[in-house]
């Protein structure tokens, strides 16, 4: 006995008849459409579509279209950071390269000031670097030198480098050595004035960089100096602490003490104590040092 039938089932299965309308439509549009080639019948409903569609995809498109670049955007990101760090790096390391050739250059020039010196004068030198430098509050102008007992170097030595006299050792332990400078206010060196040989005591005044200066007492009262004269040390016995022939500074200013009866002289000294790096410490030729030594006797200069 048939089942009834419900009066929504009908709209909810299609009939077989009107599945095979909507088939045989179909088939018959894409016929008409293949036929047509560039003139399809069919052309003024497909703009009419795009004309309704297309503004809807070109809305949804740029609004999708952010979400779809961000993690393109993180990865940009990451990529330029990383380039910034990289370049930075790159600059950093020739910033350095370009600093430390610059100093191995200077070093080079006053590697060679040591050598014309040293054939110039005759001495023979162990060259040194000045490592550190004595503080201000101590009221006395020090350096250190890397250079100690294993070098050569004990106290009461010459310390000089391409432009004159530095100062002299005042201690020296197995790797470093302390160099009191010219310029300290418990310094005292004899000098000798270039253009009358005149003799004389060279005091410090403490200063540094541009406000050092010397102070030259000439031991004959009725002697007298030039501005511009140059002044060279006088000499110590056996050369200790000073060797004689040093170039020290010029005179620039002269005045007359009628009660001490003296001539005194200004000098400015030819070192830049506040720019001390390379030295040479006056020693015997015949010194064992555990680096090389300059020899004014050596065809090379190095030994």
């Amino acid at each position: 006995m048939p089942q009834p039938t419900s009066p929504g089932s009908s709209r909810r299965r299609p009939s077989r008849a009107v599945l095979a309308l909507l088939l045989l439509a179909s088939f018959t549009v894409i016929t008409l459409d293949v036929r047509g080639g560039d003139s399809s019948p069919l052309d003024p409903l497909r703009s009419a579509v795009g004309a309704v569609v297309g503004p809807a995809e070109s809305v949804t498109t740029a609004a999708v279209r952010p979400f779809r670049a961000v993690p393109e955007v993180f990865r940009t990101n990451g990529g330029l950071r990383h380039d910034v760090a990289r370049l930075e790096a790159e600059n950093s390391r020739l910033r350095s390269e370009l600093a430390s050739g610059s100093v191995d250059r200077q070093r080079a020039a006053e590697l060679d000031g040591l050598l014309a010196t040293s054939k110039r004068t005759g001495y023979a030198l162990v060259p040194a670097r000045v490592v550190a430098m004595g503080p201000a509050q101590s009221f006395s102008r020090t350096v250190t030198i890397d250079a100690g007992r294993r070098d050569g170097i004990r106290p009461d030595l010459t310390v000089l480098n391409n432009d004159g006299l530095v100062g002299r050792v005042v201690r020296a332990d197995r790797s470093t050595a302390t160099v009191l400078l010219v310029v300290d206010r418990e310094s005292v060196v004899g000098g000798r004035l270039g253009s009358n040989m005149e003799i004389g005591t060279l005091r410090g005044r403490g200063g540094l960089g541009s406000s050092a200066r010397l102070d030259l007492d000439l031991v004959d009262p009725s002697a007298t100096a030039t501005r511009d004269d140059a002044v060279v040390t006088w000499g110590s016995k056996h050369g200790a602490p000073y060797v004689a022939g040093i170039p020290v500074g010029r005179v620039t200013a002269v005045s007359a003490s009628p009660r001490q009866q003296s001539t005194q002289a200004v000098i400015t000294p030819y070192v830049d104590f506040s720019a001390l790096d390379l030295v040479g410490v006056v020693v015997e030729p015949g010194t064992k040092s555990e680096r090389s030594v300059i020899r004014a006797g050596d065809a090379e200069g190095v030994r």
